[in-house]
This record gives C-alpha cells, structure tokens and sequence, in this order.
C-alpha cells in the first residue's frame, strides 16, 4: 500500500504449519518491507484466534501491536502532512501499528489438523477501522482461492490511490469495485457523519459508499452491557485498567474500539489492545502481580486470562454478540470475588462505585427501540449521540477554563518573545463549575466535582492539556508572527546596527521554519509578508552580508 495510506505492509499473509500450532509468514507485500524479528512474532500470534476460539468460516478482526524501539521510520513525515487536519482520535500514534486481519479456518480432512488455516493481515499506522476490514474484505475470500497473483494486482491497484487527504471525497478501486469514502477533519461538527452520497451520474461506477472510516458498531458492542453503558463510559474516561473476557477475537477487538469510542472526540491516550494474547511481547509487563494494573483496556480470549488477570479492577465478560435485531440477557454488576472460575457468567465485575446517577432516560430509549425492532444502526445513533453530549457535558467547562488561561492579544509584543499560558490550577477550575459546569448542558445529577478530580489524576487529562497547550503555544507563535509582519522590520534596521540587523534576518528566517515544521496556523499572506520583509532587509545590506545571508535557510 501507498506509504501515504500508512502502511508499508499491504499483504501480510501467515499461515499456520500443519504439524503443529506454529505460526509462520508465508509472504509479505511489498517485498522490501522491514519487519523487525520482534514485530513478526506479535504479527504472527496476533493474526490468529486461540485455538479455544473455535472461528470456523471467515472471521475479521483488529489488533494494535508496539512498534519496536529503533525501527527506521519512514512515514511519520509523509503522514504528518495530513495528520494536522484530522480529529485527535484519528491521529496515527508514531509508537504503534494496527493490524487488520482476514481469517479463514475450514474443515479439510486431507491436512493433519483437518483444517485449512489462513490470514491475511494488513498492518497501518492509520485507525481506519471499517475501512481497512472493507478493503479485506474485497480481496481475501477471491485471494485464498487464487494465491500470489491476485494479491500483487490488488497491490498494484492500491498503488494507484489518491492520497487519504482528510475531508476530500476520495475514489479508490480495489480488483474491479470502486470504493467511495470521506476522511473525517478536525473542522467537522463533533457527532456528524458527512455521508457520501450517490448524487451524480459520473457516480454510477462506485460499488460500494462507507459512511465511516472508522467507527464500529456501537450498540451491538454496547448491546449485552447497555444498562451499565454510563459506568462504562467512566471508566474509559478516568484511563482505568479494564478487561474484556470474549469468546473470540472478533467481538474482544469490536468491544474494546467500541470502549474506546465512546469517549469521542476525546481521545483515549493510555495503551489499548483489541486483541491481546499471552504470546505478545507486552505480556509480562501487563500481567504482574507485583504492581497496580496499568492504564490500559486489554480484550483478551484465552481462558488462562481469567486466572492471570483477577486481580485487575474491572472485568468485562461477554457472550457471544447476537446478530442485529437481537437482545441478549442484560449482564450484571458483580464482585470481582465471582470471577474465580475460567465459565463465569457474563458480566461487569468490578467493585467500582459510579460518581453520576445512571441516566434512566437512554436505557429506556434503547430498550423501547429493542422492543420495536429498531436497526442495530440506528440505535448505535442515539447511543453514540448520547455519548458524545455526555463527553461535551464534561469537557466544555475544562474547554472554558483553558481558554482563559490564554495571554490577551494586546499583550504580544513584535519585540518580545511570546507570551506564555497561565498555569492551570486545579482548585481554580473546580471554583468555575459553581457557575458554569455541566449542570448548563447535561441532565445527569451526581458527584461531577469527584468525577473532575479523578480526571485531573488521569493519562487522558494530561494526553488532553498536553495537547491544548500545544496547540495554544502554537496559536500565540502565530499571533507573534501576524505582529511582526505589521511593523515597519526596514525602518527599524535603520536604527539599528548591521549585527542587530543580520540577528534579526536569522530570527525571522527561524520562525518561517518554525512556522512550517510545526503546521503553525498562519494565514499564507502572513508567510508571504514576512519572506517579503526578509527580502527586503536583505537587499538593503552590503553586498557580502547579502551573499551569506542568501545562503543561510530559506528566504
């Protein structure tokens, strides 16, 4: 696949040894990928279901594996350029891949196992959920039955696309189906989906539309715990350690992206694995007994997890998730003390108390769409609508508060450095809820002041204001930028010394490479004002300084 799309790996294809249950690649695409012997192995055991699982048929699922230290990265430059203008949630994370896997297990009594075993894995940089298991599904079921060359003209035919620029509609053939989709921007309302629709003739070629890039199906994820959805939405709020027990990889990686969904468009900042087994090289150091359980959601299958990982706080154990249209038996809350047995019952077990009172309003909702028979799509609608007003209920006080934080414009000076951001002060930002908490958005009742504080205390507070900070730093280099550019820079070179005057070219050189290198939000006639300014000091020194000075960066 194009190093723009994020991936180097377009086909990864393993198979298992029929001998035993050994994992062995069997071809990679493109061939001049450079996989570290470490980032094979967690492919390998990764692109497989445990061998209690029992996926017979065609089965798609997701994992996300850490990049080995060292590793030659090639395509966080390529990437960046589109990064800058996508949602936080949906920018790459430079320490890890996502695997998106094909797998194919059928009955053939002519092999030793008496199965034929496949994956076909690809590996990206990018969280386009749906859209990479869209992709596997147009070329794996064709490929297993054609091998080596339907895999090379599906690469070829990958090759050939646009780059993933967020917010064009983008047309992408794959083995003679059209595919029409629309990268999400950080400009987009939070909570729409900009559909693409079929409204032009020139369209009649496009075989398939994706709604999402990126989004599950939130509500059958969500459908055997829903009572509970609130509690859950908390805990991935607050980055505690959290299990999904599952029978097979595909309902653990559904379950643990749609966890991490349902905070959007905050994004989740701790370490998260859809499907994690006791191969992985992670295993130890999330599995020890000898500390607290880290920050981090873990869908696991293996029946050894339910031993290894009881002591970790919250546990969900799920069944089998049922087909649309279907109500499985709504789980209950339990002690972790139930969970001693590998066939516990599905359930929450946790001991955790909740800081909100449970919202009796959206159960209802929910339970009247079962009743009606309502599709799984639109009631996944009304669940990630309510998660998103719950999300905004929380963040827009904190939003409030950062903002003042910011130096008034009328305090930069062209000839100072950048103002710097106020200190955020935790018992100043609670002093603001009196006023303007979520009670203004939010009917939920409860003990919102606890719910900040642990938040405050949590990786996904700092992932957040380290973020808002950054982007804020950025805003008043930018604004710096924009008073330089309305001084008279020549006219003061003619008060100053020729050193003064080269110093000053240097700086402003320096914040033109600033300005690119960190995407800094500059109006372009601002940067064409300064390369102006710069010229012009320039030409206005002798002619030897005019030589160096030419050389040195840009102009």
């Amino acid at each position: 696949m194009p190093v723009a799309w994020g991936t180097e790996m377009p086909g990864l294809e393993l198979w298992r040894e029929e001998a035993s249950s050994e994992r062995r690649l069997q071809v990679i695409y493109p061939q001049h990928s450079k996989l570290t012997d470490k980032e094979k192995t967690n492919i390998c055991y990764l692109s497989f279901p445990d061998s209690n699982s029992g996926c017979l048929g065609d089965t798609q699922f997701c994992f996300r594996f850490r990049q080995s230290s060292g590793r030659r990265v090639s395509l966080h430059c390529l990437l960046d350029q589109f990064d800058k203008d996508l949602p936080v949630y949906l920018k790459k994370d430079p320490a890890y891949f996502y695997g998106y896997v094909y797998f194919r297990q059928v009955r053939d009594k002519t092999l030793k196992r008496g199965y034929f075993q496949k994956s076909l894995v690809l590996i990206s940089k990018l969280p386009y959920i749906h859209f990479f298991h869209t992709v596997l599904k147009q070329i794996a079921p064709e490929y297993f039955e054609k091998n080596e060359p339907y895999l090379e003209a599906a690469c070829n035919d990958v090759d050939r696309w646009p780059a993933p620029v967020p917010g064009k509609t983008l047309h992408l053939p794959i083995m003679g189906v059209v595919m029409k989709v629309r990268i999400p921007t950080c400009h987009d309302k939070p909570g729409t989906t900009q559909i693409v629709q079929l409204t032009q003739q020139a369209d009649t070629h496009i075989s398939v539309i994706l709604p999402t890039v990126h989004e599950v199906d939130l509500f059958r994820c969500f459908c055997p715990v829903f009572l509970h959805s609130q509690m859950l939405w908390e805990l991935v709020l607050l980055g505690e350690p959290l299990v999904v027990m599952a029978p097979s990889p595909s309902e653990s990686s559904e379950t643990v992206l749609a966890l991490v969904n349902c905070i959007s468009p905050l994004k989740y900042f701790s370490d998260f694995r859809p499907y994690f087994t006791i191969h992985d090289s992670e295993f130890k150091e999330y599995t020890t007994h000898t500390q607290a359980p880290p920050s981090v959601i873990l869908g696991v299958t293996n029946p050894f997890f339910a031993k290894t990982l009881q002591h970790w706080p919250h546990i969900i154990r799920i069944g089998d998730l049922k087909p649309a249209g279907e109500i499985p038996k709504q789980v209950k809350v339990k002690k972790l003390k139930n969970l001693k047995t590998l066939d516990s019952k599905p359930g929450v077990y946790t001991s955790y108390k909740p800081y909100l009172n449970r919202d009796e309003e959206i159960i209802k909702q929910l339970q009247k769409g079962v009743q009606q028979k309502r599709p799984s799509e639109a009631q996944s609608v009304i669940l990630r609508r309510y998660f998103l007003e719950l999300t905004q209920s929380f963040i827009i006080p904190l939003e409030r508060y950062v903002a003042s934080l910011m130096p008034l414009q009328k305090s930069i000076s062209p000839w100072k450095s950048p103002p710097q951001l106020r200190q955020f002060l935790p018992e100043e930002f609670m002093k603001t809820l009196e006023k303007t908490g979520p009670q203004l958005t939010s009917r939920i009742k409860g003990d919102w002041i606890g719910l900040y504080r642990h938040f405050l205390k949590s990786p996904n507070f700092d992932g957040w204001f380290k973020t808002r900070r950054k982007e804020m730093t950025q805003k008043l280099e930018a604004l710096h930028l924009e008073a330089l550019c309305e001084e008279d820079l020549l006219l003061w070179t003619q008060k100053h010394t020729e050193v003064e005057t080269v110093d000053l070219v240097l700086k402003l050189k320096n914040k033109l490479l600033q300005a690119d290198r960190e995407h800094l939000p500059v109006k372009p006639d601002t940067m064409e004002k300064l390369r102006t300014h710069i010229d012009a000091i320039i030409l206005a020194l002798p002619d030897d300084l005019q030589g160096i000075l030419l050389k040195t960066g840009m102009t």
